[in-house]
């Protein structure tokens, strides 16, 4: 009963953000549930939960704008155009 309780309260702090907070918020605590388990540590959590939280930002922030992808050219510069 309580495993569903927390899940609810996550899920109902999630319902007021935008879809980058969501992605951001996500990704960080699938980085730090994958980064724990692979090293077995906190600090390989914490790095998890730092490369998860930006990376679902980065997927978030293109769910704000429907029809739209990130794209790299041949420099590495990142820029957005519809997909």
């Amino acid at each position: 009963m309580k495993k569903l309780m927390i899940i609810a309260c996550v899920g109902l702090s999630l319902a007021a953000c935008t879809a980058t907070e969501r992605g951001a918020g996500v990704g960080a605590a699938t980085g730090a549930v994958v980064g724990g388990v692979a090293t077995g540590n906190v600090r390989g959590a914490a790095f998890g939960a730092a490369v998860g939280g930006v990376a679902g930002a980065l997927i978030g922030n293109v769910a704000d704008q429907p029809g739209r992808c990130y794209y790299r050219d041949q420099y590495g510069n990142r820029y957005v155009d519809r997909c």
